[in-house]
């Protein structure tokens, strides 16, 4: 928190206006804290917070231009004690991983009290974390699900556009038995049986989005 004052300076990063405006109220009712500066996307929200240097920042995870995750992580390359919450409708333990792994102290759903809100804007501009139980659990549980590799979250991102084994196999530039072979070690994985079911998991758990 910035020595200069007592007063936690939060950064809001969404691509919603009428929920920028909903947090900033929220927030700056508290005497304890004010709303410095609004972004609408990832690369907006690294400008603004190189400028403003605020306490706390709130990240959406999935906006258009850059996600979540990448001004998460771009932002933390430029200042590592940086404190930034995820504030975000999703919470498939893959988009829980993602955002905490990128170097997020907090992790909050967007259906949470507003007294809960402020909460966590203090826990994490103490400089601990806020990781509410229920996405802790799914943290754990994310920890100990078998990890996919990069080539087979290629293949299944390209499954979920409804793409067959051979137009895999060409967009890849990899044999169509080649495939044949990660769209079995991604079903295992998932603990599916058949594709469909492979991508509706994918997408519960944030693996992919359609």
């Amino acid at each position: 928190m910035s020595d200069q004052s007592t007063t936690i300076r939060v950064l809001i990063v969404d691509d919603h206006s009428i929920v920028r405006q909903g947090l900033a109220t929220i927030i700056n009712r508290d005497p304890e804290m004010t709303v410095i500066a609004q972004a609408e996307d990832g690369q907006q929200a690294i400008a603004l917070f190189r400028q403003h240097q605020p306490d706390v920042t709130l990240m959406d995870l999935r906006m258009s231009q850059m996600r979540g995750v990448e001004a998460i992580s771009a932002i933390c390359a430029q200042l590592k004690s940086a404190r930034i919450i995820v504030l975000t409708t999703y919470d498939g333990d893959e988009d829980i991983y993602r955002g905490l792994h990128s170097g997020a102290q907090g992790y909050l759903l967007k259906d949470a009290k507003p007294n809960e809100l402020l909460q966590a804007i203090r826990t994490v501009a103490r400089g601990q974390q806020y990781i509410p139980p229920e996405v802790g659990a799914k943290l754990v549980q994310r920890l100990s699900n078998p990890e996919l590799s990069d080539r087979e979250l290629e293949v299944l991102g390209l499954m979920a556009q409804g793409t067959s084994n051979l137009d895999i196999a060409n967009a890849l530039i990899i044999g169509e038995s080649t495939v044949k072979s990660h769209v079995n070690r991604i079903l295992s994985k998932l603990g599916v049986s058949d594709r469909t079911s492979a991508v509706i998991i994918a997408v519960k758990r944030g693996i992919v989005s359609l």
